[in-house]
């Protein structure tokens, strides 16, 4: 037995927006006499539209107007109603993060295009995002090869290390296309302050093309540290988006490079500058002589629609099957996560950890996330319902566990309360600290989930 979900995916950028909807298919992997165990095992792309310039007020704002216009002409044009779209992702990307109302464009349009669509943004998402839609992850676990993916847009650079088909690390540099922009005449009308420091080149000028090449030399340069290929500079250091609290670890050993973004189109096929008004072209001539491309490297399936390839067919996956809820409104989204280690979780002190967190949340109901037990016994059981809702003091009760054994757990605290408060269990889903959650209606035993970040890491990072 099979069941389908209508997926969107729309991705801001820097240089572009575009939108594509995937249809998947979810299918009961167990036994006639197993527990179910639900998975996503297809993902077929129905529609992509056209690659569009992404429409902005001025240099610092979002035309959030025109962005609605344009995915309401891709509905129509696709056939399709917000009411049909079941999960999926909004992504502001690059240096479009950084605009003034980038945060609030993005929630007006996730109010928009759909009941259960996530609203996201920051360099970790993307990264993973754009790997997963250029087919990397995919590459890397069927040939059991290291791979680091960068997927080069016009403000950014968003990279990930991948091993056996696994993401182990994620980093971004303000490395792209559009950090400086041209007019017809050969002016440039825009240089992004973190390459001033890096040209003298100046805005109202006309650069000659040694001067837009050293500059796009000097970004491939920082490409090659952060694959390992060149001693690390202080170059580096400053093309990073947030070294502090969150730093790139050089990666060792040999590596397929893999190539995404728009500026990966211009790797093996130039452009002229004038093309595109932007140094795209250049950046690309720079990248195919650098040492990125003296050893095994290779373009994505996907190049420019990578990421939002990825934000339409792998944002969403499922949760277990052993799943319990009462008296919940699906959709739920946006709701903060708490995170608790297996010490927390076991500790006396418990719920005093849950209240003292939930007051900090951003937003009156909180997902609390635990590792649970592989291993459970009724006690265990018992004794941690007792805890969360001595912390939850009456408040709705949603839990998330790592463990599969979260139709005991819920059962367990519904009884304590009689039925009277909204209560979620869910498991066989890790969370992070600083996510969110968005919780779907259910699909067969099992409810799809994404998990997300709203904080626009980028702008934090200026």
């Amino acid at each position: 037995m099979s069941d389908t979900l209508l997926s969107v995916g729309l991705d801001v950028g820097t240089t572009t927006t575009q939108l594509v909807l995937s249809r998947l298919t979810v299918k009961n992997l167990a036994g006639s006499f197993a527990v179910p165990e639900m998975e996503i095992t297809d993902r077929q792309i129905i529609y992509r539209s056209p690659v569009h310039f992404t429409p902005l007020l001025d240099e610092n704002r979002v035309d959030g107007d025109k962005i609605r216009e344009l995915v309401t002409r891709e509905y129509e044009k696709a056939g399709i109603s917000r009411q049909d779209v079941n999960t999926g992702a909004i992504i502001i990307t690059g240096e479009t993060s950084r605009k003034e109302n980038a945060q609030a464009v993005l929630q007006a349009l996730s109010g928009f295009a759909g009941d259960f669509v996530a609203a996201t943004a920051g360099p970790d998402l993307e990264s993973v995002l754009a790997a997963k839609g250029a087919g990397a992850t995919e590459y890397s676990l069927h040939t059991g090869k290291g791979v680091l993916h960068m997927d080069i847009g016009g403000g950014t650079s968003n990279l990930a290390l991948i091993e056996n088909g696994q993401i182990i690390q994620t980093g971004c540099l303000n490395v792209g296309g559009r950090l400086l922009k041209r007019t017809e005449s050969g002016k440039v009308s825009y240089l992004s302050p973190v390459v001033r420091e890096l040209t003298d080149i100046k805005e109202g000028q006309i650069p000659d093309k040694s001067q837009i090449a050293d500059l796009a030399e000097k970004l491939a340069a920082g490409l090659e540290m952060a694959a390992g290929l060149r001693p690390k500079t202080q170059l580096l250091s400053k093309l990073l988006t947030r070294e502090v609290g969150h730093p790139w670890k050089i990666p060792e050993g040999e590596l397929t490079i893999s190539f995404s973004g728009g500026v990966a189109d211009c790797i093996e096929m130039p452009y002229e500058a004038e093309r595109f008004g932007d140094m795209g072209g250049a950046l690309g001539a720079a990248i195919r002589k650098s040492l990125l491309c003296r050893g095994q490297y290779m373009l994505g399936k996907e190049t420019i629609r990578a990421t939002v390839i990825g934000a339409g067919s792998h944002s969403a996956r499922l949760s277990g099957s052993t799943v319990f809820y009462r008296g919940v409104d699906f959709p739920l989204k946006n709701l903060p996560v708490a995170v608790f280690s297996l010490q927390e979780q076991d500790a006396q002190e418990l719920p005093q950890l849950i209240r003292q967190r939930m007051q900090q949340a951003d937003g009156p109901l909180v997902v609390l996330s635990m590792p649970g037990y592989s291993s459970v016994s009724y006690d265990q059981v018992k004794t941690l319902a007792d805890r969360i809702l001595q912390g939850a003091d009456g408040k709705a009760v949603f839990v998330c566990l790592e463990a599969d054994m979260a139709k005991a757990l819920g059962q367990q605290l519904c009884l304590k309360t009689g039925g009277n408060t909204p209560c979620l269990c869910i498991d066989r889903v890790r969370l992070a600290p600083e996510s969110y959650l968005d919780v779907g209606s259910p699909v067969g035993p099992a409810l799809p989930v994404v998990i997300k970040t709203l904080v626009l890491e980028a702008r934090r990072s200026l």
